[in-house]
Order: structure tokens, then sequence, then C-alpha cells
């Protein structure tokens, strides 16, 4: 297997390690590739795992799969001119930073591809879903609440694009995944409404705070998304007529309504590695359904953007 990488930041370096992993368990070969922006030298052991870097993309071969993790402002223009070197395409999430850019304009009719929604392979959230599945869910609570300078250790937090509007931060689409999760359980709403901004200290240009209700045919749902909460929640509660069911990401743990606990403590990177294997099942032909296509992804931030 051929792989090119466009960004290798933390989070394209952790998809590196992961394809890299997840090949050698599978016998799967593999050759990665990483075009960059600068020649500015890689860590060691990132560099180790890869054939060959490039800067320029005239130079580029043709590949397997294309991973799309650089900044977000930047996803439209490298999906635009890498699409048709690739057979099937990894796009970090969000899909884009505006929900005006169209499919067809970045070259994706037609492509196989998948848009990151890692949430969906966490090991609580598969509990989740199961638990829900058959019970009529009256109204849905959810609330992701982080430090934004606590998210990288040593880096800058004023420096990261999460802090920085002009290259498609801001806790709105950032924290993307709780509305993922939310239309995967329950489709989209029939209607939404949207108040974001930044309220806290933090010295971002960014929203540090987005707040949601939303109306489905039998029940409202809230969302809250922060960058300023100092004790880290990422929490959903769900009730039903026997009473609230309650998956605390963070703990790993699901609370039944009848008040057991059903414990799915694992290593954050599991849910990488689980959406690694769905990449490469669908990439290799074993899985014809992409498990999120760019069309569902585009429409979920549109949601999320308040432009659906």
């Amino acid at each position: 297997m051929k792989a090119l990488f466009v960004g290798l930041g933390s989070i394209g370096t952790r998809h590196l390690k992961n394809l890299q992993a997840r090949c050698a368990a599978r016998g799967i070969p593999l050759q990665a590739d990483a075009l960059r922006s600068s020649p500015r030298p890689l860590p060691a052991e990132t560099a180790a795992l890869l054939r060959q870097q490039f800067t320029e993309s005239d130079k580029l071969g043709h590949y397997d799969l294309l991973f799309i993790t650089n900044p977000t402002n930047l996803h439209f223009s490298a999906i635009r001119e890498l699409a048709d070197k690739a057979d099937c395409l990894f796009i970090e999430k969000p899909i884009f930073e505006d929900g005006r850019y169209r499919l067809e304009d970045a070259g994706l009719t037609g492509k196989k591809a998948v848009v990151a929604a890692p949430m969906r392979y966490c090991g609580t959230f598969l509990a989740l879903k199961e638990e829900l599945r058959g019970r009529r869910v009256y109204s849905a609570r959810l609330i992701c609440s982080s430090y934004l300078p606590d998210w990288r250790p040593g880096v800058d937090y004023r420096q990261v694009y999460s802090a920085r509007r002009e290259m498609g931060g801001g806790v709105t689409i950032d924290l993307i995944h709780e509305w993922d999760y939310l239309v995967d359980l329950f489709g989209f709403p029939q209607q939404s409404y949207n108040l974001k901004g930044t309220y806290s200290q933090l010295e971002i240009d960014s929203d540090d705070l987005s707040v949601y209700i939303a109306r489905y045919p039998s029940l409202l749902a809230e969302i809250h998304l922060d960058y300023f909460g100092r004790t880290y929640r990422r929490t959903a509660e769900f009730f039903v007529q026997e009473g609230t069911i309650t998956a605390d990401f963070g703990a790993g743990t699901l609370t039944r309504a009848d008040g057991s606990v059903l414990h799915c403590e694992e290593e954050v990177n599991a849910r990488y590695l689980r959406e690694m294997d769905a990449l490469l099942d669908y990439a290799l032909g074993g899985e014809e359904k992409s498990a999120n296509p760019p069309e569902m992804a585009l429409q979920v931030l549109k949601l999320t953007l308040g432009e659906r």
C-alpha cells in the first residue's frame, strides 16, 4: 500500500503511526510519503516511518490512500490539488472550515473518501449506541468542556489553529464530534439554534463557547461546547422512560437507566485504531460504504455552523 500524508502535526502523526501499526498487523506492505509545506526537519521517529518527503506536488506518484491532515483552512485547496492522485481519501474533521464549499469544486464527486469521526469508534460510544437501540429518548444533553492551553503540553495555545479564526479554529467546528455522533444516533434535527462567541480570558480570536438547542420529531437536544473548562468533561445524558442513560467519555463509563455501570475504559488511541481498521477495510474494498462520506460530513458542518 502506498500512502501520502499532507500535514504531519499531532493528528497526522497519530494517523501515520496507526497506519503503520495496522498494516504491519495485517501483513500489508506499506510505503508512506509526505507532502510538506517546508523542509523543516520532522522528529526522528516520524521521519523514520516515511519513505520520502516532498515539497512539490508535481513530483508525486499515484497513491492508494491520501491523508488530508493539515490545518482545516487548507483542506479545500489540498483536496482540489491532490484528489486525482489517490484512489481513496481520508480527510481529518471538519471537512472544510466553511460550509459554502462545494464537493464538486474540490474534486470529491465520485471519489472514495472518508471524513474522520473518531468518537463513533470510542468504546463508550459503541456501548451507548447499543444501549439506546430500540429506546425512545425524550431529551439529550451533551457537553464537551476542556481547557485549551492543556490540549498540547509544551505548545503555546495561542499559536495553534484552534485559537485562530483564520485557520479554521474555534470551538464550534473544532468540537464538531458532538454533532457528528448525535447525527449518527438520531439523524439531522428539524430545527437548531446556536449562540456562540468569545467570552473567557483566553488570548484567542476564535469562539470559545458555543451552545445549541435542537428539535427532533420526538426529542429536544442541548449541546454545550467550550475551551475554558478547567475540569475536563465530555458527557452525554439521554432521558428515557426508565431513567437516565449517561455516557462519560472521559471516564470511559456508561451508566444505564437502572443505575448499573458498564466500564469501557481504554486508551484514547483505541478509537483511532478502530477507525484505521475501518478505513483500511474500505480502501481495500472489503467495505463498500464509507463510514462518513463527504456528503454527510459537509451537512454536519453546515449544521454546526448554522448554515443548514
